[in-house]
């Protein structure tokens, strides 16, 4: 693969899992695996780590396999830059939800960005539904333009 389709598979991964995100919280997080992420709605745990990570450990698995298929198979080289696309995600996830957002390491707590009002906005709206029905918000990084326009309005 040439450098630009590498780099352009890479960022198309990257944004096709922000679909997956929404796709797997909605269905699959909120639906049949409901007793893996109960606890991150409801809190009803005493350890840092949640059930809730186990998803983690499945996109991780999930990366790893693309990166070691890319890597050493040459006829699926494109795995590879898949695999660092979803992996770019999975930082990006870390950083945003359980450190900006959920503050489960004590870092970024005071922002005066209208985006990452937004984005905290939207996701409060998500957990104000303890159960896994009735759910909003469904995304990590594509926030609905109702937040946006409260934060905008919030800081005129």
């Amino acid at each position: 693969m040439s450098g630009l389709l590498s780099i352009g598979a890479i960022i198309i991964t990257f944004l096709a899992m922000e679909g997956v995100t929404w796709f797997t919280h909605k269905y699959i997080m909120h639906g049949l695996f409901w007793h893996w992420h109960n606890d991150h709605h409801n809190k009803n745990h005493k350890y840092f780590f949640e059930k809730n990570d186990y998803f983690f450990v499945v996109f991780a698995v999930l990366s790893m396999a693309f990166f070691v298929a890319g890597t050493f198979l040459p006829s699926v080289r494109f795995l590879l830059f898949i695999a660092i696309g979803i992996t770019l995600y999975g930082i990006a996830y870390f950083l945003v939800h359980d450190i900006f957002i959920h503050q489960r390491f004590r870092l970024f707590t005071r922002t005066d960005n209208f985006y990452f009002r937004a984005l905290r906005k939207a996701h409060k709206m998500h957990h104000k539904h303890l159960g896994k029905e009735k759910g909003e918000c469904f995304g990590m990084l594509w926030v609905p333009r109702k937040y946006f326009i409260e934060a905008i309005k919030k800081n005129n």
